[in-house]
């Protein structure tokens, strides 16, 4: 093992470890992904690679999609700083509507800056956003056919919301969100991908993650992005993130980084992920579990069991 850590942006593609190789944690062939290119492109040497790359796929994807689907789309309801009745809106934005959309938000907040170019949520047939809160002051918003967003819901962009999901009443994505279809959610994401079939349907934080094929969190799951001594940390003073390998030590751009979830990988109840965490695919981690920073699976369970391993104590009651 080198003793002196190598910065991830440096490494070139044979140099990359099986443990950070993007074909380790998603297989895009048996489960094929809208955004692929994001993982794929030739930008990406290995799956750490992704993360801060986020960002930017999805304004391209947004500006791209938005302007091809408004110069083919016929019968198109387009609006320009007007909501439905009884919500409220600041700023300016575009809203474009399929035939079918339902937009009937509790609140819009757009663009305030002289000059500067107004965002647009673009909702596709049979979606339906109601009682929600839209921010569309720092990026578009694109929400897939038949995506169901409750009251109670808040969605900033730049976010990408695939088809069939549903986004439940405390859903607040944060922006830089890539959701793929056929997802349920009801936590906190930020600059996250999930891709199909995702499920994270209960209270939770995931942030700078990248989470698989039918994975799933439970019920208070959470992933920690941040180690938690460099949150004393003023930002401009906190230290990049080191991943240790078998092969050697590789340090990434910046501190942040939460869990990379492979492919049907699960998540317990009340457990908690350190910041680095990596679940191959078919990797299950039991409830009420602090999951080490390193690597996990494939096809692994970790168990937190106390009761038949003698951690728990247990005491007369006087």
């Amino acid at each position: 093992m080198t003793n002196e850590p190598i910065p991830v942006d440096e490494l070139k593609p044979e140099d990359v470890p099986d443990c950070l190789k993007v074909e380790t944690y998603f297989d895009f062939q048996t489960y094929p992904f809208a955004h692929e290119a994001l993982f794929t492109s030739p930008d990406i040497a290995c799956v750490l690679n992704v993360i801060p790359a986020i960002s930017g796929y999805a304004e391209g994807w947004l500006a791209e999609t938005i302007a091809q689907n408004l110069s083919a789309g016929d019968d198109l309801n387009v609006r320009t700083d007007t909501v439905g009745d009884g919500a409220q809106a600041w700023g300016r934005f575009q809203v474009i509507l399929e035939a079918g959309a339902i937009f009937e938000p509790a609140t819009v907040v757009g663009i305030t800056e002289p000059g500067a170019q107004a965002h647009t949520i673009y909702v596709a047939a049979g979606a339906s956003i109601l009682g929600s809160s839209i921010y569309l002051d720092e990026g578009d918003i694109y929400i897939g056919e038949g995506t169901t967003v409750e009251p109670g819901v808040g969605l900033k962009g730049p976010t990408i919301i695939g088809a069939g999901n549903e986004l439940r009443q405390g859903v607040y994505f944060r922006g830089n969100v890539i959701v793929g279809d056929g997802g349920t959610f009801r936590g906190e994401l930020k600059n996250v991908v999930m891709m199909d079939k995702a499920n994270f349907p209960h209270p939770s934080y995931v942030g700078d993650s990248l989470c698989g094929y039918a994975t799933h969190f439970g019920n208070q799951a959470t992933a920690a992005n941040l180690g938690i001594f460099e949150g004393l940390r003023e930002g401009a003073d906190r230290k990049p993130l080191v991943i240790r390998t078998e092969e050697g030590a590789y340090v990434l751009g910046g501190p942040k980084l939460g869990i990379i979830m492979g492919d049907w990988s699960q998540v317990g109840c009340n457990s908690v992920a350190d910041p680095g965490t990596f679940l191959a695919p078919h990797t299950i981690i039991y409830s009420l579990t602090r999951i080490d920073k390193g690597f996990y699976g494939p096809d692994e369970v970790v168990k937190n069991k106390p009761m038949a391993h003698g951690v728990i104590e247990r005491a007369a009651l006087t």
